[in-house]
């Protein structure tokens, strides 16, 4: 789904979206009567979506493509309940790497371990991650991989949490 929608030009805020939504929809069919939060995100360089590496080599060619530059990372969120759609929202970091050294990437990805592969950008922005950057304007939450305060938001006003 992720594939098609780039060919066909979609713009990566509305294959989050999309993402997210299918995923709660998927899950939410196979549990009647619950409330199913869907997530995804997708990092775009320069209209180059990045995949999540597949090994150590991956990850360095994916932070050798970011350093110096500023990416965004679009997250998104859905809530699914007896196929109905209920909610969602997206979010939108920018990020910019700085400068480093491929001695300094190196060094990053032995500190991070397979942990860097579990990242799109290969970084964790909650541990060692964060020395790969020179500024960050978004939501840390976001960044993680959830929008968490618009989601507790939502599920306060659909009195699932306490007001």
């Amino acid at each position: 789904m992720r594939d098609e929608m780039k060919e066909s030009a979609v713009d990566a805020a509305t294959a989050a979206t999309a993402l997210a939504r299918a995923k709660a929809a998927a899950v939410a069919k196979r549990h009647p009567g619950a409330l199913v939060i869907g997530a995804d995100q997708i990092l775009d360089s320069g209209g180059h979506w990045f995949e999540k590496p597949r090994n150590r080599a991956d990850a360095l060619v994916t932070l050798q493509a970011l350093r110096g530059r500023t990416h965004q990372l679009v997250t998104a969120v859905a809530v699914s309940r007896d196929n109905r759609h209920a909610w969602e929202n997206v979010a939108v970091a920018k990020l910019t790497m700085r400068k480093f050294s491929d001695e300094f990437a190196a060094r990053y990805l032995d500190a991070a371990g397979p942990r860097a592969l579990e990242s799109v950008g290969a970084y964790r922005l909650e541990a060692e991650g964060a020395q790969l950057f020179a500024s960050i304007d978004g939501d840390y939450f976001a960044i993680l991989g959830l929008p968490l305060l618009p989601l507790l938001g939502y599920l306060r006003e659909a009195r699932v949490l306490e007001r």
